[in-house]
């Protein structure tokens, strides 16, 4: 969510007359994320994000955007897009598809522990099971065809143990593509700063998740493994080894609303190693390959490297979701 597009205040009070809104009273950049522009505004009836997309092209748009009205009237938390004057979702400003949708409340967290695990495990599975009643389709857009284009353009950048690691990682999960695993509308990309809380650090309440602009049709287990190879470890800073009490909250909490079958078990280790790879190439990707923005948002690439190797290295289903224990 840098700011790749600048909008004058002006530019966005002509645009918001399309929509039952109120005037503009405040607009204000989003600095953290990557991928689109996106601001916070605030009219006369309320706040709002707004995002205007770089990247994916319109005809995709609409995927995300969808979901998101069917969570939010299935009683998910997550944003609701808001409709213009012709009843649309999407529209444009300042040369790029952009669209509004209404502000959380709550803040994100830098630190997790086995309660606020539980609490997504939970919420996860509540949107999982909503996003089978979900008809729109599209592929996880960083899924395996993305990650081996964007390996080949990254050959240039890195060293013999970089090449060495991405190659056995590619590798693997060609031989590991779990098509009977159940499937759905996944997030893909709900990491902390994406999961937002009420209340204070000792008791926060997770009350919604935000940015679905990285989401697709995957395997659900997927999403629970991108979520613990960020939330689960035992240090973000210096150790990226899964620890087993919040990865047991995470996935018991998960299990009580949407119970995993004993294929999901046996392909946990996996789809961490999958979800490990797809966010160490997008980071080395974004590092080497980076696009102009006013505020732009790089993450070290060296943080998922470690992650990948740590989870190559665990080869074997922890305890905490064995096949026999399911």
């Amino acid at each position: 969510m840098s700011v790749y597009t600048p909008v004058a205040e002006g530019q966005l009070a002509a645009w918001l007359k399309g929509y039952s809104v109120g005037a503009l009273s405040a607009l204000e950049p989003i600095e953290s994320g990557i991928e689109n522009t996106n601001y916070f505004v605030t009219t006369g009836q309320g706040r709002y994000v707004l995002t205007l997309f770089e990247r994916l092209a319109a005809a995709e748009i609409p995927f995300y955007l969808d979901l998101m009205a069917h969570l939010a009237r299935h009683g998910v938390p997550c944003p609701a897009p808001v409709a213009n004057h012709a009843d649309r979702f999407l529209s444009e400003l300042n040369g790029k598809p952009a669209a509004l949708v209404t502000r959380l409340p709550g803040r994100s967290l830098e630190r997790t522990g086995t309660a606020e695990c539980a609490e997504l495990g939970a919420l996860l599975a509540r949107m999982h099971v909503a996003g089978q009643s979900y008809a729109g389709y599209l592929e996880n857009p960083r899924g395996p065809r993305w990650q081996r284009g964007a390996a080949r353009e990254l050959q240039p950048f890195l060293d013999a143990g970089q090449r060495r690691l991405l190659e056995d990682e590619l590798a693997a999960q060609a031989g590991h593509r779990y098509p009977d695993l159940p499937r759905g509308p996944v997030h893909a990309d709900l990491f902390r700063d994406n999961a937002l809380f009420e209340g204070e650090a000792s008791g926060a309440r997770l009350c919604g998740v935000i940015d679905f602009y990285f989401a697709g049709v995957d395997c659900l287990l997927y999403d629970l493994a991108v979520c613990a190879n960020d939330w689960c470890l035992v240090d973000p800073a210096a150790d990226p080894r899964l620890d087993a009490p919040r990865v047991g909250a995470l996935l018991g909490a998960y299990h009580a609303q949407r119970p995993l079958s004993p294929a999901e078990a046996g392909a946990w280790p996996m789809l961490l190693r999958a979800a490990a790879l797809r966010f160490w190439i997008s980071r080395l990707h974004d590092f080497h390959l980076p696009r102009s923005g006013e505020l732009v948002r790089v993450h070290d690439p060296e943080h998922f490297r470690a992650i990948v190797e740590s989870r190559a290295a665990a080869a074997a289903a922890p305890p905490w979701l064995s096949p026999e224990a399911s």
